[in-house]
Parts: C-alpha cells; sequence; structure tokens
C-alpha cells in the first residue's frame, strides 16, 4: 500500500501509468494456466442466464451468469457467441435447510451452502482457436486453480456437446 500511496506524490501522468503497471501484474499472476483466464472485474452483477444442479460427486448448485454480449447471444440463440462472451459459473454446495424444512409438512427446500468455485468461460476464437474459441479458469476462493490437467479437461469436457451448442452447457431460462 505504501508503495502505491508513493506513486501519488509524482506527477499524476507518470501515477497512473504506475499504478496501472501494478493492477495489471496483480491480474496477471491470478490467471489460470493455459488459457491466461482471470476473474472478470463485476462478474458477481452481471445477469443470470440459468440455474443449475450437479449431482454425484460433485453435489452443487450453480448460478450461470454472463456479461453483455453472452446474454444477448443466450436471448436470441445466436451460435456460435460472438468473441467477447463471458459466462461465469459460480458453484455452491447443495445443502438441505433444516431451518426451511420445519416450516413445510416434509424435508423438501435445498439451499446454496458454501461456495466451492468460480469457472469462467471467455469466448476469443483468435485466442483460443486450439480450443474450439474458449478460454477456462477456474478459481477457489477468488485464487486461479493452477492445475493444468484440470483446465484441460474443461474443453474435453465440452467436446462432447452437440457442435449446435458452440461448446456450452447452459440455455437460457427466461
Amino acid at each position: 500500500m505504501r508503495k502505491i500511496t508513493a506513486f501519488w506524490i509524482v506527477p499524476s501522468g507518470i501515477a497512473v501509468i504506475c499504478l496501472s503497471l501494478v493492477v495489471a501484474r496483480a491480474a496477471s499472476e491470478n490467471a489460470s494456466p493455459i488459457y491466461g483466464v482471470n476473474l472478470p472485474e463485476g462478474y458477481r452483477d452481471w445477469r443470470v442466464i440459468t440455474v443449475a444442479h450437479e449431482a454425484g460427486k460433485n453435489n452443487d448448485i450453480r448460478a450461470i451468469l454472463g456479461n453483455d454480449v453472452a446474454v444477448k447471444a443466450f436471448r436470441e440463440g445466436t451460435r456460435p457467441f460472438p468473441d467477447g462472451a463471458v459466462i461465469a459459473r459460480l458453484a455452491y454446495v447443495y445443502k438441505s435447510s433444516p431451518e426451511n424444512d420445519a416450516v413445510f409438512p416434509a424435508p423438501q427446500s435445498f439451499v446454496a451452502g458454501d461456495p466451492t468455485n468460480v469457472q469462467i468461460s471467455v469466448k476469443d476464437s483468435k485466442k483460443f482457436a486450439d480450443s474450439g474459441g474458449w478460454g477456462y479458469g477456474q478459481f477457489e476462493n477468488g485464487v486461479a486453480n493452477q492445475s493444468e490437467p484440470l483446465l484441460k479437461s474443461c474443453f474435453a469436457c465440452h467436446t462432447k456437446l452437440d457442435r449446435s451448442k458452440d461448446f456450452v452447457f447452459s440455455h437460457y431460462s427466461p
């Protein structure tokens, strides 16, 4: 923090450059391996595309959000997605709610528990040409997961989808 404060005493043009370098380096240090994907600024304020429950080993509940480009493409059914589309998948432990169930005649309420991870998919057909135009990142507690085998499995799994879906599992739920 002191280093950044010290920059403010130099001429303003230099201060902006120095501050930008500090922010850029911090972002690149938290990038996913292979694709270099970062957590997009403000992603928690994006619109909801859909929600999903993944049973089995994951047993999580997910909120799928999109930036304006992704939401427009989902709504209009545009496939392939245009470059600049970014999809965020926020996963939480899927757990029963005894508090809510106390109100109902039978156990039936499930809620989002602790967060597990955030997955980001970024569409850039040139930069990510080898993976169908998509770059992937997974983050736990805001920190990029550095497991290359994990990230390599992203595209491998998405390729199992019908090509008309442009490697995207989610569909728009109006």
